[in-house]
């Protein structure tokens, strides 16, 4: 390759998830002129966006940090994190740069670290909601009732903020909830690199060594991208890319096999070619991008929905397994009626949802297969309501009424259900469930993900 080139690392698929530290030193001696790491996603689900907590333990989140803030420094080149803290928003963004400033302060390192705000105000997409500028990605979409319901919303930000804190020299970049391939995206465009090649490689590095055939566990990635074309290498010696593992990746997580919708336009990879250069390197070439007329963001928001309890059980018995349907339709009336029986007429609200593993608790309705072949089932019990005290004592009603449901093919008492806990129930506090999925239009995308700095010096926050 020669002429325009950038050189990336990617650390992992999600910051935490750990990488090889003799992958991440291998990288460096690359030359790569930035760091990136995605650190979130939506695939934990709406608890950690709700409760504005993080999937992954500080001390694992801590240790691949401080690692890729250390190699970035010594070279002096930018370290790009987005979706911090799982789900990116404020609170999430807050707890991973307190982490920041832990190591800086232990290592006593000195830069300018950039703090890019995903979280969007209520007011402001309610009234974005009465103009017509929120549409649904699916059905139900976030409307009015559901922007005031939930706990919290961010909007996923594509390249432009990250392109706006490179250009103003921030050396590590710490952001909200963004496209994972923004992430990888910004500096090369900002380099020259052509949009389609900065998309589709950024594609190919957002999971880190995902895109190698012989992945073993969660490692670095590398990248060359030149004007017209990029290429790929895992950074472990015992990983390899072929051209069929890397085309593999560019489908991965697609509705559209050939086109990857992003905030800021659409890669078509339709035409695109892999051609192996060594036995571990691949060459991208032939890909387009076409840029939306108005950029916009995906809206992710989570509604709490209450207090929860469980009970995780199994069914061995053959009667009760072959009239299961049957049997959990009568328990949730059996509950019901006991429900009433405890609490009168001030009966509490709450919800009773029965997973059956062997079954359908996977896929539910898209289900194919119907006939259960199992010699044994796994239950999961949830009580939710408006309190844990409630959710607990209806669990415990529960169980007792599961534990003793008579069949027709039995006599005299019965114990059909094993669980697997004592104490039976397991209390899960605080749930919440997404509040649908929409598109925001954002003509400025700064004005929906405004970004503040700070100057670190020697490990010390300098206002």
């Amino acid at each position: 390759m020669s002429g325009l080139r950038v050189k990336a690392i990617a650390g992992n698929g999600v910051l935490g998830s750990g990488f090889r530290e003799s992958s991440l030193s291998r990288g460096m001696t690359l030359g790569p002129d930035f760091i990136g790491c995605d650190a979130g996603s939506t695939d934990p689900g709406p608890y950690y966006l709700g409760a504005g907590r993080t999937a992954f333990p500080k001390v694992a989140v801590k240790r691949d940090l401080s690692l890729l803030m250390k190699a970035a420094r010594s070279n002096n080149i930018p370290l790009i994190i987005g979706s911090a803290g799982t789900a990116g928003g404020r609170p999430h963004v807050e707890s991973l740069k307190e982490i920041t400033l832990e190591i800086a302060s232990e290592n006593k390192m000195s830069f300018k670290l950039a703090l890019i705000d995903a979280e969007q105000d209520k007011s402001t997409l309610t009234e974005l909601w009465n103009r017509g500028k929120i549409t649904p990605i699916s059905d139900p979409g976030l409307d009015y009732e559901a922007i005031q319901a939930s706990e919290r919303i961010v909007g996923m930000m594509g390249a432009d903020p990250f392109v706006y804190a490179l250009d103003q020299k921030a050396d590590i970049i710490i952001a909200g909830r963004s496209s994972d391939c923004a992430i990888y995206a910004a500096l090369p465009i900002m380099r020259g690199i052509d949009p389609a090649v900065a998309w589709h490689a950024a594609k190919i590095l957002e999971c880190g060594a995902a895109a190698a055939e012989t992945r073993s566990s969660p490692d670095c990635l590398f990248a060359e991208l030149e004007k017209t074309a990029f290429e790929v290498e895992p950074l472990s010696e015992e990983m390899i890319c072929t051209p069929q593992s890397v085309a593999a990746h560019s489908l991965y997580e697609n509705a559209n096999p050939f086109e990857l919708i992003e905030p800021d336009g659409v890669l078509n990879i339709a035409d695109s070619q892999y051609q192996a250069v060594s036995s571990r390197r691949v060459r991208v070439t032939n890909s387009s991008f076409k840029p939306k007329t108005v950029k916009n963001a995906k809206l992710e928001g989570a509604v709490f929905l209450g207090y929860q309890s469980i009970i995780i059980g199994g069914i061995r018995d053959p009667m009760i397994i072959d009239q299961i349907d049957d049997w959990a339709g009568r328990l949730k009336k059996r509950l019901k009626s006991r429900v009433h029986d405890v609490y009168g007429k001030d009966s509490p609200a709450y919800h009773f949802n029965i997973a059956i593993y062997g079954k359908d608790a996977v896929m539910g309705d898209l289900e194919p297969i119907k006939k259960i072949t199992s010699h044994e089932i796994g239950l999961v019990l949830e009580i939710t309501s408006d309190t844990q005290e409630i959710s607990n004592t209806i669990i415990s009603l529960a169980r007792h009424q599961a534990l003793h449901l008579p069949i027709p093919e039995w006599s005299g008492l019965i114990t059909g259900v094993a669980c697997r806990h004592s104490p039976p129930f397991l209390e899960r506090g605080k749930v919440y469930k997404f509040s649908g999925d929409s598109l925001m239009e954002t003509a400025n995308p700064l004005d929906f993900f405004p970004c503040r700095f700070l100057n670190i010096i020697d490990g010390t926050e300098i206002n």
